[in-house]
Order: structure tokens, then C-alpha cells, then sequence
């Protein structure tokens, strides 16, 4: 059945819930109205990711036992619980568990999506040095097998994360506001798009009820958020009231940090280099058969901007120290990073 050109979706699988992006992917599924199950592992997890599945709960999110990389596992799972939709959003270790998966989801005929675990560059066409390439390289591995498997799918390339990315070579959730000073790659020219948790979460359910999407891969480009590292640094400067140094990242530290190959500051430094110092967001244009840009889908969607998302950073970092002032205690506060993750 269709509403306004739009699919009626069922029930919805999220795979990697936990995690950075999984949350902001859960949370918009569960906001939806979709019944909204959640894959969790038997044995322990670690006390953040109980958290946030424990938050998953409270909001109406249903839990299932089972193991990503088992494929009779995971069919018997989507045949049980008649999930229609399947959203993987898993880390760079499980990249490759997703391909059993796959045959899984070919064994049910009932699912009408899947969403592989993307959520950033179009990996067909960017290129990072290494380590960074393996992680690619294995999800364009997921993408020939979905390919191979010929079932429907949606690929989401949301590209940059509108908080902290790749300060500091660190995890989005693990970086925090810059007080100190302000690192530029390169010259600080090259742009890119940022795009918002919630905003990804979002849109992606409302890419997958859309017939245009189906076996697409669906580019996040907003103009608002079209911004260089000198243009972030300014906004930045501008929510604290004050010039911070501008420390210049050059190339070659990039490539030297990502030969050190430790990990995940290696691949991160990679990504960095790949996006401020290549350009791998901007250096193509979408017109292929099987593309399309969110915006052209959705022309009057709002986004949140980069501007309101460090105007909401500079609110709590300021709570956050009013907050270490009056307690008069030598305990230190809740990192910023923290919540950044629950934007």
C-alpha cells in the first residue's frame, strides 16, 4: 500500500544500535512509529552501550538475541519477528559480518530494505589511504554481494557528522569542543557537508518508505552545512567569544600519522586527510542511474545547521563549567563528548 507516493513500511531491525550513529538511527525509528526491534548479543556489553540500549527499551524498542555474522541465525530472526526492513549500522570490525547477513535477508523474501552499514563517503569513490581503504574495501565487498544477491536496498551517504569530526584524529564521540586552540588541515579550504545525528536518523526513515530510493544510493548534501575548516573554526570562535590559535595540520602529518597504523587514530587521520586534504566529498558530481541527492527527494526539508549545533555545544560546555564551579568538588564533570553523543 502506498500513502502520498510513500511505501507503508513494518517492522524494522536495527543492527549496531549501540553505537555512535546506531542510536541517532534507532531513536528515528522509534519516533516513526515503526515497530522498532534491536540486535543484541548474548554476554556482556560495556556499561555506555547498556545505556543507551536500556534507553532504546524505555522508548518502545523490542530486543532480540542474536549474532550478526550466523546466517540461520538472523533468517529464523526476520521470519519470527516479519521484519520488512533491515538497518545495519555496525563498526569497522563486524564490516564483513554484514555479508551472511545478506544471504539471510535473501532467504526471507518478506524484507523490502536493507540498509547497509554506510552512513558516511560513498565508498565506490573515495579512496583514503590506508588503514582506512580496508574498511572500504570490505563494505564495497557488502555492496557486491547486495548486489550479487539482488536484493532491495538503499545505500545512505550522509557524509560528515555535525559535531566534532576528525579533531584531534579522534571518534566523533570521543572529541570535544575545542577550548584550546583550533586544528586546520591543510590549508583549511577544501569544504564538505556536515549533517546532523538527529537530521540522518531522520531522513533515513523517510528514505526508506520511498519507491524513488529503492536500490539507490542517497547523497546528503545540504547547502547550509557546505563549510571548510576556516569557515568552522570562525563559527566556532564566534559561540565561546573568543580567537583561538589556529594550529595548521599539514598532509604529510596526516599521512605519517595513518602509517603508524594504530588504530583508530590511524584510520581516522586517513578519513582527514581523504576529506580536508583530497577533497573526497565535493570532487564528484551525482548523476548517476542509480544516485540521487536527499535534497532533490525533499526540497523543503529544514536542516539543522552547524551554527545551531555549536551554539547547543557552547550551552552545555558552559553549564557544564558553572557546574564544576559550584560544586566546589575535585570530581571532574561529564565530558562534553558525552553529550555531543546525545544530540
Amino acid at each position: 500500500m502506498t500513502v502520498a507516493g510513500l511505501e507503508t513500511i513494518g517492522a524494522t531491525l536495527v543492527i549496531g544500535a549501540a553505537g555512535f550513529m546506531g542510536r541517532f538511527i534507532a531513536e528515528a525509528s522509534l519516533d516513526s512509529g515503526r515497530p522498532t526491534f534491536v540486535l543484541v548479543r548474548d554476554g556482556p556489553i560495556s556499561p555506555s552501550k547498556s545505556l543507551v540500549i536500556k534507553s532504546l527499551q524505555d522508548k518502545g524498542a523490542m530486543l532480540v538475541q542474536g549474532v550478526l555474522k550466523e546466517k540461520e541465525c538472523m533468517a529464523k530472526i526476520l521470519r519470527e519477528k516479519e521484519i520488512e526492513v533491515v538497518i545495519s549500522v555496525v563498526g569497522g570490525a563486524t564490516i564483513l559480518d554484514q555479508i551472511p547477513l545478506v544471504h539471510a535477508i535473501k532467504a526471507v523474501p518478506t524484507v523490502k530494505r536493507f540498509l547497509a552499514s554506510e552512513f558516511g563517503h560513498d565508498v565506490d569513490r573515495a579512496n583514503p589511504v590506508e588503514p582506512g581503504l580496508t574498511m572500504y574495501l570490505e563494505k564495497r565487498a557488502v555492496r557486491r554481494a547486495i548486489e550479487e544477491a539482488a536484493i532491495p536496498y538503499t545505500h545512505i551517504c550522509c557524509n560528515s557528522i555535525a559535531s566534532w569530526p576528525y579533531y584531534d584524529n579522534t571518534h566523533p564521540s570521543e572529541a570535544a569542543p575545542p577550548i584550546d586552540r583550533f586544528q586546520i588541515y591543510g590549508d583549511g579550504t577544501v569544504k564538505a557537508y556536515f549533517v546532523s545525528g538527529y537530521d540522518i536518523g531522520r531522513l533515513t526513515m523517510k528514505a526508506i518508505n520511498d519507491p524513488r530510493t529503492l536500490n539507490k544510493i542517497v547523497h546528503f548534501r545540504p547547502s547550509c552545512n557546505y563549510l571548510n575548516m576556516n569557515e568552522l573554526a570562525a563559527l566556532w570562535q564566534d559561540k565561546i567569544g573568543r580567537t583561538l590559535p589556529r594550529v595548521t595540520v599539514t598532509e604529510d602529518h596526516l599521512l605519517a600519522i595513518a602509517a603508524e597504523m594504530c588504530i583508530p587514530r590511524s584510520i581516522v587521520a586517513s578519513f582527514t586527510h581523504d576529506i580536508f586534504i583530497k577533497g573526497c566529498q565535493v570532487d564528484f558530481d551525482i548523476e548517476g542511474h542509480n544516485e540521487v541527492e536527499i535534497l532533490d527527494l525533499y526540497p523543503d526539508e529544514t536542516y539543522q545547521t552547524v551554527d545551531e549545533c555549536f551554539q547547543e555545544f557552547a550551552v552545555k560546555m558552559n553549564q557544564g563549567e558553572e557546574t564544576q564551579s559550584n560544586e566546589k568538588t575535585k570530581m571532574e564533570i561529564l565530558p562534553i563528548q558525552a553529550l555531543m553523543v546525545n544530540q
